[in-house]
């Protein structure tokens, strides 16, 4: 491998520009396993649109699997566990090919076609499993024309498990009072404890694959299973809490067909508690595990989902995400991948899904790996449950980072009611009340030098305009806040009805502001004005809707003509996305 490497005993350890050999195995690294945003920006999420999920440091790097693989992935000698792991994708792929070839000829230039393509991986040995994987279901779905292998059997697994929760046995064992119960002296206390036991029996019964098989364990080993003790189920009360606490936003990400079912019942008890859900499926095929579409053609799943919205939409805002779950409780979304669990590879729907809510359920010894068993912080509370190979449950709560602040939609309601109540003020007071939009990090890397032009021009025209209350938003800022939160803030600002001018950073501001600080305009600034900016344009959009109401509305700055070039904002960022073709 030529230089070793450091050692690194946790994926948390992991931060670009402490070691060059390290930097190098990275850049292979995110390279051979296309999770590389500036080399494929489409389709690999950005550090910013990471940052809604994982809590990183400057310099740290995510990586997307747990210690262990990492661990693997790293000795310079080829590690056992991972060859098996390989061995295992392998065999999975055999298994695709020779179901599914047309003839013979086809599945020879299949398996061989597959084969070359693995040696080359097995031979660097820089693959996580789950790409890999990935990556040979890619080759055979195209290569034998298919979009879905599995769909039978799925359909038929969450069939026989739809049955075989509506028997009466069931039923009765679900919902059995346990006799301790009945000595709990608080009715309060006791609808939160028969709420908690029938979430966990729930748990327990979504991971027996025993009971979408073809044979189904007797009803006596399954009573005995529900009715085990979970040392660990204190940490549902804890996160969900009481009826007195508020209720909490919960996105569910499930494992199996099958076990999707009894997810399903999971979901409508925490609906009927009060809380909000969003279901993420697979965009695509992943051998057993539910997609998208399934919630739409799948007889079962249409029927369990009828009360859910459907969000087809990869890319939505946050207030559209928002405004659909003020009037949806349920909302089903795909997480934008045909893998296990890949924040990276994650669509922008999934990323704001999780910005928002409040605890992330994580179903299955996959999702543990990547989310539970990895050194990563991530910014909302993780719980985590799967059945081990022996029939033992596990269940396992992870905090949050404890530097995350998560800012509510209340939150942000209430400062942006706090601005449009000063604005009110200052308008009975007889001023005119302008907002000012400017770059502020259009420029990657020149974010502290665009507050101090704004901050320095802003300054000026008030020493020049009488009678006139700006509206600075670099004097808004709230650390922790990003785009999306800032934006979300803003338009409710903006929407007010409050404006009576409406100011566009020019080149000449910016001119004017590097004068008063006494510099001359660098380079990377010349030329530069709002029109560059993703966020000003969005903002123009808005200025001339509000127009539309209020023609009285002054909008000065450049030509709305010129920012219509621009993409939408990026998410997460406080920068541009991109340049349309005019």
């Amino acid at each position: 491998m030529g230089k070793e490497l450091p050692e690194i005993v946790s994926a948390r350890d992991v931060c670009w520009g402490q070691d060059a050999a390290m930097d190098a195995w990275l850049h292979h690294f995110k390279t051979e396993n296309n999770i590389e945003h500036l080399m494929n920006p489409e389709n690999v999420a950005s550090d910013e649109q990471l940052r809604f999920m994982v809590a990183l440091d400057d310099q740290q790097v995510f990586i997307p699997c747990s210690d262990e693989t990492l661990i693997c992935l790293m000795e310079e000698k080829p590690s056992g566990d991972l060859m098996r792991e390989y061995g295992r994708i392998w065999l999975h792929t055999v298994r695709l090919i020779r179901k599914h070839a047309f003839n013979k000829y086809h599945e020879r230039k299949v398996m061989g076609f597959c084969r070359l393509r693995f040696q080359t991986h097995l031979s660097s040995r820089i693959m996580i499993p789950s790409r890999l994987l990935k990556r040979m279901n890619s080759i055979v779905l195209t290569q034998c024309s298919l979009v879905d292998p599995s769909s039978g059997d799925k359909v038929a697994a969450n069939r026989r498990a739809f049955d075989y929760f509506n028997t009466p046995s069931i039923d009765r064992l679900l919902f059995a009072t346990p006799s301790e119960c009945m000595y709990n002296p608080d009715l309060r206390n006791l609808r939160s404890e028969l709420d908690s036991i029938e979430l966990v029996r729930l748990m327990y019964l979504s991971t027996i694959p025993e009971l979408w098989s073809s044979s189904t364990p007797s009803y006596l080993d399954v009573e005995a299973e529900i009715n085990k003790p979970c040392p660990t189920a204190h940490s549902l009360d804890v996160l969900l809490g009481s009826e007195k606490d508020d209720r909490k936003t919960i996105l569910f990400l499930p494992e199996s067909s099958g076990g999707i079912v009894f997810d399903l019942y999971f979901i409508r008890a925490l609906l009927r508690q009060g809380h909000k859900v969003i279901l993420a499926l697979k965009e695509g095929f992943l051998f057993d595990s539910p997609t998208y579409w399934d919630a739409m053609q799948d007889p079962v799943l249409v029927e369990l989902c009828k009360s859910a919205k459907m969000v087809a939409n990869d890319t939505i805002s946050k207030n559209l995400l928002l405004a659909l779950l003020r009037s949806h409780r349920f909302l089903i979304i795909s997480d934008g991948m045909r893998e296990k669990l890949n924040l990276y590879k994650t669509n922008v729907t999934f990323s704001r899904a999780w910005k928002e809510c409040d605890i992330v359920f994580a179903k299955g010894a996959a999702n543990y790996d990547n989310l539970l068993n990895c050194g990563h912080s991530f910014t909302r509370d993780v719980i985590g449950f799967y059945r081990k190979k022996d029939g033992t449950f596990v269940l396992e709560a992870k905090p949050r980072a404890g530097s995350v602040r998560k800012f509510s939609e209340e939150a942000i309601n209430a400062m942006a009611s706090r601005i449009i109540e000063s604005m009110r003020k200052e308008k009975e007071k007889g001023r005119s009340v302008m907002f000012y939009s400017a770059i502020i990090g259009s420029i990657p890397g020149e974010t502290d030098t665009a507050i101090k032009v704004v901050n320095t021009f802003v300054a000026h025209l008030r020493s020049r305009l009488d009678s006139t209350f700006i509206i600075n938003p670099a004097e808004h800022f709230e650390e922790g806040m990003d785009g999306d939160d800032l934006m979300f803030m803003w338009e409710q600002v903006q929407r007010s009805g409050m404006l009576d001018v409406w100011r566009f950073q020019t080149v000449e501001d910016i001119e004017t502001s590097f004068a008063l600080l006494d510099r001359k305009v660098p380079s990377i600034w010349s030329g530069k004005d709002s029109t560059f900016s993703t966020g000003c344009t969005k903002e123009m959009r808005i200025a001339l809707d509000v127009q539309k109401r209020n023609p009285e509305l002054q909008i000065i700055g450049p030509s709305s003509e010129k920012f219509f070039r621009r993409a939408e904002y990026g998410v997460g960022k406080y920068y541009d996305a991109g340049i349309t073709s005019m």
